[in-house]
């Protein structure tokens, strides 16, 4: 059962519930779930991840090490740490709020960047693609003078410019 006068946890004991990856992934997958999950279901999923396989390819061996593991040592400590509530008569587990006080020692979900760099090259060339296209072609493109043609790549790298900087500044 967890400790009722937990507090807070410690950033070392952050750090040493989080050094084991059995915990990181049993933290991971009770996040994903709404409702409690029973430990043999949690042992084979664990299992799963740990050997790369399906549940329904695991043998029984994969299952029942993943299984005494969890049981004897990880949910007990997660569970007195106050991350999760054990109840050992139904074998049930499930998450407490106290899972949130984690989230300050996680890194963030990485966001896509957008690659800056490539946009500013797709203008470059295209503007150099149309600079070269005007010059070799100029009956073609008398309609387009080169003063526009430059006012609108300038134009261009200054809308992206912009992007970035504003893009760079909500970061």
């Amino acid at each position: 059962m967890s400790r009722p006068d937990h507090d807070q946890l410690s950033q070392g004991e952050v750090y040493d519930l989080l050094s084991n990856a059995r915990r990181r992934y049993v933290i991971s997958y009770l996040r994903d779930r709404d409702e409690p999950v029973e430990l043999t279901d949690l042992s084979r999923a664990v299992a799963a991840w740990e050997n790369d396989t399906s549940v329904e390819e695991l043998s029984d061996q994969q299952t029942k090490r993943v299984y005494v593991s969890l049981y004897q040592t990880h949910v007990p400590k997660l569970d007195d740490s106050g991350l999760v509530d054990y109840d050992q008569e139904t074998g049930e587990i499930a998450l407490t709020s106290s899972v949130n006080e984690l989230d300050t020692y996680l890194p963030a979900e990485e966001k896509a960047e957008t690659p800056w760099q490539l946009v500013y090259m797709g203008i470059a060339v295209v503007g150099l693609a149309l600079y070269g296209a005007v010059a070799l072609f100029p009956a073609t493109f008398a309609w387009l003078s080169l003063t526009l043609l430059g006012s609108v790549v300038m134009a261009a790298f200054a809308v992206v410019a912009a992007a970035h900087y504003l893009s760079s500044r909500g970061t």
